[in-house]
């Protein structure tokens, strides 16, 4: 069930609406009500196969937080009469546990995910439960933190932990600590006025970018990489910028979408995205995007490898395998573990560099960063790691010709035609004016200093606003047909 459709708004419209009365009676009740409906999204979305899958997964969950959180409860005897006491479990048999539960989350993605590119194609199950892979790394999170100590949830609460419908398919992955207080917290299914704003607010925004803004740019580029050999190298670069705003716009659309959904039931969701494309260098960069990501990454497997406490040869190691697995995660392909490698050595070479890059001006440290992030992007949209090379190539050598109508044609293709009913005479400009505004737009919003989750926590509604979104969330329902799925729905 795609968030920019009319089923689904229907759906978020019967579950808040049912979940919030059903609060006002029994909350415990209501919670059940939401679990019951995220299962209904998921099935709805996913199938029943693929929800048999994650509720297996569910089960180990459960079943190993369990062991971890809980001491081993004995009895003696003492002078006084039989007392009992609490014993923790022996720290390798919680390890066995841990490792268990983890081999098992992990082994299923594997299976599904990437059985055919490790046999080269010869095995495939040819299909994968939807949002397996956030599934996976939530679920690893949750063991680790139950194992450190970190956190001990309520086993009643792991169900809407793993299945919460607006981060079930595409995150963003929740640390156990961002979640799980929450559904014992004043406002869970209990949200007042400001919620709800901020709450509409952040999903008409998220509907803006990925319709309105998203989309178009996903018809420019897939137009591009469908006929890459007729490119010139100013076509080249338009793809490939087209691809970095449409994947920012995209995702990040769904997070905004996701946020402004759970607000309605009384939940904020983590910060997943801060304005990446503003960063003055790779470090920077991933700090602000997939930021749930980068947490997982960092907690989970950084610092378990050692981090940068084991000089600077191992740190230089523990980056590249971070940055090769975050790649992996994105796809099984060759052109995402390129991905994944150039942005370690990246990050490599800054640290190399050290304190001399910081000297440098800000606008060159900007162009620098933006332009490689551009460029590691293409690997990760190409279909095969020689596509990538080649679309590059042609970026630097295709010639200097400007990009031809057949390219921007599928930009705002209903506006465009209204247009030229309404301005005959401006026919053969309307496609380039309106890709300009397109990637005008895209880049304001891209680079404006406060985004919509900065604007979200301070949201005031006023009748200008009011009309600015409603027009935007017309525009975008309106844009519905035709529509492509969530982008990062595919990983």
């Amino acid at each position: 069930m795609n968030f920019q459709s009319f089923g689904f708004l229907a759906f978020l419209l019967i579950t808040v609406t049912v979940c919030l009365a059903a609060a006002r009676w029994d909350r415990s009740i209501a919670a059940e009500c939401l679990t019951l409906a995220c299962l209904v999204f998921y099935v709805a979305g996913g199938g029943w196969a693929a929800l048999l899958v994650l509720v297996l997964g569910l089960a180990v969950s459960v079943a190993a937080v369990r062991y971890l959180t809980s001491p081993d409860i004995r009895v003696r005897a003492e002078d006084d009469g039989p007392a009992a006491y609490a014993s923790p479990r022996p720290p390798a048999r919680r390890r066995r546990c841990l490792f268990l539960a983890a081999a098992w989350h992990v082994g299923v993605l594997i299976a599904f995910k990437y059985t055919g590119f490790l046999t080269g194609g010869a095995v495939s199950l040819g299909w994968a439960p939807l949002g397996l892979s956030f599934f996976t790394f939530q679920q690893l999170w949750l063991l680790k933190e139950a194992y450190t100590g970190g956190f001990a949830p309520e086993r009643g609460d792991l169900p809407l932990y793993a299945l919460f419908f607006p981060t079930v398919v595409s995150g963003p992955i929740l640390k156990p600590q961002a979640f799980f207080p929450q559904l014992h917290g004043e406002r869970f299914l209990r949200p007042d006025g400001q919620d709800f704003a901020a709450g509409l607010y952040a999903m008409a925004v998220g509907m803006a970018k990925k319709v309105l803004l998203a989309d178009n740019l996903g018809a420019l580029v897939d137009t591009g990489w469908k006929h890459p050999s007729e490119l010139s190298a100013p076509a080249a670069w338009l793809v490939i910028l087209g691809y970095t705003l449409q994947l920012y716009l995209d995702f990040s659309g769904y997070c905004d979408i996701a946020a402004g959904a759970a607000r309605l039931l009384g939940i904020r969701l983590p910060r997943n995205f801060d304005s990446p494309y503003r960063s003055l260098s790779l470090g920077e960069f991933w700090k602000r995007w997939h930021i749930t990501l980068t947490g997982f990454l960092r907690e989970c497997l950084y610092f378990p490898l050692g981090g940068s406490r084991r000089g600077t040869l191992r740190t230089y190691g523990n980056i590249l395998l971070v940055y090769l697995v975050s790649g992996l995660w994105h796809g099984a392909g060759w052109s995402f573990v390129a991905w994944g490698l150039l942005h370690g050595l990246g990050q490599v070479a800054e640290r190399a560099w050290g304190q001399g890059r910081e000297k440098l001006p800000a606008a060159l440290r900007w162009v620098l960063t933006f332009g490689f992030v551009n460029v590691a992007w293409v690997f990760f949209r190409a279909p095969r790691f020689l596509s990538a090379l080649r679309l590059l190539r042609t970026a630097l050598l295709g010639g200097l010709a400007l990009p031809g109508n057949w390219l921007l044609e599928n930009v705002f293709t209903k506006e465009a035609a209204a247009l030229r009913m309404l301005l005959p005479g401006l026919k053969p400009w309307i496609s380039p004016g309106l890709t300009f505004l397109l990637f005008a737009g895209a880049m304001a919003v891209v680079l404006w200093p406060r985004n919509a989750m900065d604007r979200m926590e301070d949201f005031r509604p006023t009748a200008g606003r009011a009309l600015l979104l409603a027009a935007l969330t017309a525009w975008a329902v309106l844009s519905f047909t035709g529509v492509t799925t969530f982008i990062y729905s595919n990983f």
